[in-house]
Formats: C-alpha cells, structure tokens, sequence
C-alpha cells in the first residue's frame, strides 16, 4: 500500500487536510520562485551571427539558454524591412519552440551634433518598436555611442534623453521597452547614463547593463550598480572567465534588486558553440552561490 494511504488512515482528517495544504504551498513557493529567477539567453552579436532563426532556436534549447537578443545585421534577417507574414512566420517560431525573443538590437542612437542624424534614428527607432510589437517581443536595445568633442557632454546627454523620452513614449503604446545599453565612449560610464535617465525622465526607459570595465570606475560597481538598478531592463555579460570584472558580485547585486529578467551571453563565436554554450551556463549557474 503506498505510503501516503498509510499516513492518511493513521491522521485525522484535519491533519490529513493540513498536510495536503502545506504541499500546495511548498508547491506555489517553487513555483513563485521559478517565475522570480533570472534567466540566461544570448546575443547574436557575435556567437550567432551567422546562424538562421531555426539554427539560434536549436542551439538554445539544446544547451538550456532560454533566450536570445537578435542583432540588426546579420544571418537571420529579423530587420524592420520584414512583411506582415514574414512577422508573423518568425513569431510563430520562437512560440512554437519555448524559446524567448527577448529583444530586438538595434544601432540606433543620438548622441549627434546634426539633429537630421537624431531624427533620423528616432525614426527608425519606432520601426523597431513596430516589428517588435509584431513578434510578440518586450524590448527594443539602443545605445550612444559617444560623445562630440566638439559639444558639451552635459548638452549631448540632454539631448540622448531627450531622444529616449519620445522613443519611450512612442512605445509604451506598444507595450514594448526602449533599452539603452551602456555603451560607447564617454557614454559608457554609468554616472553619465544616470543622467541620461533623468533627462529622459520617462517610465518606459530602460537600461541595458552591459557589463563594461567602466562599471568599476569610481564609485564603484556597488554604487554605480544602485543609481539605475530599479531601470535595468537587460543585462549583457561577456565570457565568464574575464578575471577582472567581479561577475559573482553582479549577480548577486542583480538578485539581490530583485531582477527577474534575461542575463545574456554576448561571447565570440566557436567551431563547437554547444559545448561552449553549455560551459558558459555552467558557470553563470555556479557563479550564483
């Protein structure tokens, strides 16, 4: 006779009640977790960068990446210039298989001193929030990509926010994030993104943390990690065995914020990417504890 049964006929049924509540909620609380818990993806930045959509949804659910950023540009030819069906056939794809869309990678900015470049990429920046609506992704990833010699920085960093804050209007209507990645030079240090943020002063801009050197730039990670932790909307990390950024303390800075989004893998490509694919989610696991 299975053990329960034994156990039940001996317990009252108030006990027998109780101990079935107690399953359910040991039960939830691991459910709870599960939906809490970061996840790792990729970038097609450089790994993937010449694989079609069927090959990236392959490869990540082979090695247990749950996710993946498409990158404009390359091999699989998620770009704005998509039709209807077209859009429809690549989201169909990635809810069919289990595997995330978790944003769209673009290389738009506006950082310029000519405003027709600015508007420019304000404009297609809307059109990647479109094709984003349209596959059912939450995240459109942008970046500055420098600062002008030849004007102020507080005057560029004002005028990027400025930028972000009609992007991130445009597509809150869209139900989809603008994500500025910490990226260029001068503009990569995170005192600069914050103010970026203040200037752009709009809910629906995010952060892309991208795990550069600078991060660790006075006053530090922990610091520069709590002035945009509450609008970090994605993080990006290079090869895990980079010695000289404290990967465990990221991690566990992220968790300790409460982060529940996608930590992903922006590494060099590899005549054997399962095998490397599988190490690095080895280690982002152990680095954790």
């Amino acid at each position: 006779m299975p053990q329960f049964a034994l156990a039940a006929r001996a317990t009252p049924l108030a006990s027998v009640a109780a101990l079935l509540a107690e399953g359910a909620t040991v039960g939830a609380g691991k459910a709870e977790e599960e939906v809490k818990r970061m996840r790792l993806g990729l970038v097609t930045y450089e790994m993937a960068k010449d694989w079609d959509v069927a090959t990236i949804i392959e490869k990540c659910q082979a090695t247990g990446f749950e996710g993946v950023e498409l990158r404009t540009t390359h091999a699989h030819g998620v770009e704005v210039t998509l039709s209807p069906a077209e859009r429809a056939a690549v989201r169909k794809q990635f809810e069919e298989s289990g595997v995330v869309l978790a944003g769209l990678g673009t290389t738009c900015e506006y950082h310029s001193p000519d405003p027709e470049v600015v508007r420019k990429n304000v404009e297609e920046t809307k059109e990647w929030v479109k094709l984003a609506a349209d596959l059912g992704c939450p995240g459109v990833k942008v970046r500055p990509n420098a600062l002008p010699e030849e004007v102020p920085v507080e005057k560029t960093l004002e005028q990027i926010g400025l930028a972000l804050r009609e992007c991130g209007e445009f597509a809150e209507q869209y139900r989809v994030q603008i994500r500025l990645e910490v990226h260029g030079r001068g503009t990569s240090l995170v005192p600069n993104v914050r103010k970026i943020l203040d200037y752009a002063d709009h809910p629906n801009v995010w952060v892309c943390w991208n795990s550069n050197d600078n991060d660790l730039q006075a006053p530090g990670l922990e610091a520069n990690f709590a002035s945009v932790a509450e609008r970090i909307g994605l993080v990006h990390m290079r090869d895990l065995f980079i010695e000289n950024y404290p990967w465990r303390d990221l991690l566990h800075l992220l968790k300790k914020s409460g982060y529940t989004g996608f930590c992903l893998a922006e590494i060099p490509g590899s005549t054997d990417p399962e095998r490397v694919m599988k190490y690095y989610r080895a280690l982002w696991l152990a680095l954790q504890r």
